[in-house]
């Protein structure tokens, strides 16, 4: 039997989903029995491969250029996208700055903050544009599954991940829904 295939990709995040994940622990080496990780965020292969995946995950709110490429590049090449945490789902801390104009948040990010001494802000074209306002995952792409949460539990994750495995779009209630 051949194993799935799962990709994972943080968009505008601070990585507190991908370390709930690693939290699983030894469920997570359990699940290397049935799982293929083709890319993730903390390894060489950034990007799910051209030939597709089962199911891909995102954390994280899009909120410039490169995470909405990222994004739609994921929702590509997966059959089932799951975007997980509070970021992803509902656009959780990223929405702190909706409210506020890109460019004053740039401004404050890189030149007025007390810490900073001669800031700039970077300009090139290798760098996402900043949106006017992040956006939950749902917002640009088509999702199947949102778990929210800030992070989720690795509880929560698990079972998004073994629901899958069965062939089932999980049901998300109660003690998987719940914050600690």
């Amino acid at each position: 039997m051949s194993k799935v295939k799962l990709a994972t990709d943080w968009l505008d995040v601070c990585a507190g989903c991908h370390m709930s994940l690693l939290d699983i622990d030894e469920r997570l080496v359990a699940l290397l029995d049935k799982v293929e990780i083709t890319s993730t965020p903390i390894t060489d292969l950034k990007h799910p491969p051209k030939e597709g995946v089962d199911v891909g995950i995102l954390t994280g709110a899009i909120s410039n250029t490169h995470q909405l490429e990222a994004a739609k590049e994921m929702r590509e090449r997966c059959k089932i996208l799951v975007a997980i945490g509070d970021c992803a789902a509902l656009n959780g801390i990223p929405s702190m700055r909706n409210s506020f104009d890109p460019e004053e948040t740039l401004k404050y990010g890189y030149i007025t903050t007390i810490s900073t001494v001669d800031g700039k802000i970077p300009r090139s074209d290798e760098l996402g544009k900043l949106f006017d306002r992040s956006m939950a995952i749902h917002e640009l792409v088509q999702v199947e599954v949102n778990l929210p949460g800030c992070p989720p539990s690795a509880d929560s994750i698990y079972h998004v991940i073994a629901e899958l495995l069965e062939g089932r779009i999980p049901s998300l209630s109660g003690e998987f829904l719940k914050y600690d």
